[in-house]
C-alpha cells in the first residue's frame, strides 16, 4: 500500500508559503489588531472596565500582531525576540491596579486564536492543496504559539516584579500621607486621596483591630484585612476601608461613611469572625480633621480594653468610655481618685463587684429600682439590698457625689483590677482597724 509524500513543514515551499501569507495579512495589520482588541475586550470584562488603560492595550495588541506577522514574514529566530515596550508597559500597569494575572495571560490566548483565525483564512486562499495547507497551518502554529509562549512568560516576570514594588512604595506611600494626616498638618487634600484611594472629604470611623493572645498559625495581617472589610460591608460602607497594618497582630483602619453622621458598632457584623480578634472604634467624623480625631478616639478605646489584663471586649467603643479614656494619662491618679470616691466598694471581689454593677445601672437609670431590675433580671426587693449595701461600703448615701461615684464606677467597671483594691489587701486593712 501505496503511502502519500508528506511535506516537509520545514522546507522552501511550506515556507515560502507562511511568508506569502504573513505579507498579506501584514498588510492588513490595522484591521486584524483592531479584531483582537474587540474580541478581548468582549471575552475579558476586567480588562474592558480598566478604561484609563485601554489606549496602551490597544498599542500592546499592535505591537504584539506586529511582531509576530514580522517573525514569520522574515522568519527571525524567535530566541532573539523580546516582548514589545508597549505589552510589557500594559502588564506593569495591570499589576499597578491589582487586575489578576489570569486575566493578562487569557487576554494573550485569545489573541492567539483571533490572530490564528486570519492567517488560517489567507492560507486557504494561497494553499494549492490540502498537504501544503495542513503543513504550512503546522508551521504557522508553531510559530504563533511559540511567540505566545515566549512573550507570556516575559509578561508573568515583568507582572510579578512589578507587582511587588508597587505594592512595597504603595504601602510605604500611604503610611506617609497617613502619618501626615495624623499630625495635624496642612496636606495636598487631593494628592493624599489619590494615593489612599479613599476620599477624605466625607465621615469616617476610626478603628484599631488587634489579635488577642490566642495562638494562631494563619497570616495575622490577612485576618485583620478580611476581618475589617467584613466589618465595612456589614457597615454599609461607602467604599473600601483604609488599611494600614501597625505590626504583626495589630492595625488600623477608617471605614468611609460618606454623608451618614453616625454609626453604630452593634451593626458592624463583627459576629462570625474569630474570636480572638477585637476591635476599638472612634466615633464618626467628618473631613481630614475627623480622620484625625475618631483615630484617636479609637486608639484611646483600645487602650481602656487593654488597661485592666483581663481578656478585652470584642468591640468597644470611644462612646462607651469617654470619660475613662480621658482619665487613663495618668494611672496613679486614676486609681487613687477611684479608691477615696468608692471607698469599700472599690474591692476587687465578686461581692462588691455585684453591688457595683447594680449601682451603677441604678444611678444610670436616674435612680429607678423598678428599670434596674428589669435591665438586670433581678427582683426589685434585691436592687434596694444591693443599693442600701453599696451605701453601706460607700460609707454615705448614694446621693453624695453622685457625679463622682457614677464616673468612678464606669472607670472600674471597664478597668477592673486596674484600678480597684485587691481583696487581701482590703480584708487585711480591716482587720488592723
Amino acid at each position: 500500500m501505496c503511502k502519500n509524500p508528506q511535506v516537509d513543514t520545514d522546507g522552501p515551499a511550506v515556507t515560502g508559503l507562511i511568508v506569502g501569507v504573513a505579507a498579506v495579512v501584514g498588510r492588513q495589520a490595522t484591521a486584524v489588531s483592531e479584531d483582537v482588541y474587540e474580541v478581548i475586550l468582549r471575552e475579558i470584562p476586567e480588562l474592558r472596565d480598566d478604561t484609563p488603560v485601554l489606549a496602551l492595550l490597544a498599542s500592546s495588541v499592535d505591537s504584539n500582531v506586529d511582531t509576530c506577522l514580522q517573525i514569520m514574514q522574515h522568519r527571525i529566530d524567535l530566541a532573539a525576540v523580546q516582548a514589545p515596550a508597549a505589552a510589557v508597559e500594559y502588564g506593569r500597569r495591570l499589576a499597578q491596579r491589582g487586575t489578576p494575572l489570569t486575566a493578562l495571560l487569557r487576554a494573550y490566548r485569545v489573541g492567539h486564536a483571533c490572530l490564528s483565525d486570519w492567517l488560517i483564512k489567507e492560507l486557504a486562499q494561497q494553499a494549492g492543496d490540502a498537504e501544503m495547507m495542513s503543513a504550512a497551518t503546522l508551521g504557522m502554529s508553531r510559530i504563533v504559539a511559540g511567540y505566545i509562549d515566549q512573550v507570556s512568560e516575559q509578561m508573568v516576570t515583568a507582572y510579578a516584579q512589578e507587582r511587588v514594588n508597587w505594592l512595597r512604595n504603595r504601602s510605604a506611600a500611604r503610611a506617609g500621607r497617613i502619618r501626615d494626616l495624623l499630625s495635624g498638618e496642612r496636606i495636598d487634600v487631593r494628592a493624599t486621596e489619590v494615593t489612599l484611594g479613599y476620599r477624605l472629604r466625607q465621615y469616617h470611623v476610626g478603628l484599631v483591630c488587634w489579635v488577642g493572645d490566642a495562638a494562631s498559625t494563619a497570616d495575622e495581617i490577612t485576618r485583620l484585612e478580611r476581618a475589617i472589610s467584613h466589618v465595612a460591608g456589614h457597615a454599609a460602607c461607602h467604599g473600601d476601608p483604609v488599611f494600614l497594618p501597625r505590626d504583626e497582630s495589630s492595625a488600623w483602619a477608617w471605614l468611609p461613611l460618606g454623608t451618614r453622621d453616625a454609626f453604630d458598632s452593634a451593626e458592624a457584623g463583627t459576629a462570625g469572625l474569630d474570636a480572638d480578634i477585637h476591635f476599638a472604634f472612634g466615633g464618626a467624623a467628618r473631613g481630614t480633621t475627623g480622620f484625625r480625631i475618631t483615630h484617636q478616639q479609637a486608639i484611646a478605646a483600645q487602650a481602656v480594653a487593654l488597661a485592666s489584663g483581663s481578656p478585652a471586649p470584642r468591640a468597644i467603643t470611644f462612646s462607651q468610655v469617654a470619660p475613662v479614656a480621658m482619665m487613663l494619662t495618668s494611672r496613679e491618679l486614676l486609681r487613687a481618685w477611684v479608691l477615696s470616691t468608692l471607698a469599700g466598694l472599690a474591692t476587687d471581689d465578686e461581692h462588691h463587684a455585684r453591688l457595683r454593677e447594680t449601682l451603677l445601672v441604678f444611678l444610670q437609670s436616674g435612680g429607678s429600682y423598678k428599670t434596674t431590675a428589669e435591665q438586670l433580671m433581678l427582683h426589685k426587693n434585691t436592687v434596694q439590698y444591693r443599693v442600701r449595701k453599696a451605701e453601706e461600703s460607700l460609707g454615705r448615701p448614694v446621693g453624695d457625689h453622685r457625679d463622682d461615684v457614677e464616673l468612678a464606677l464606669r472607670a472600674s467597671h471597664w478597668l477592673g483590677s486596674y484600678v480597684l483594691r485587691p481583696a487581701a489587701a482590703a480584708a487585711a486593712g480591716s482587720a488592723g482597724g
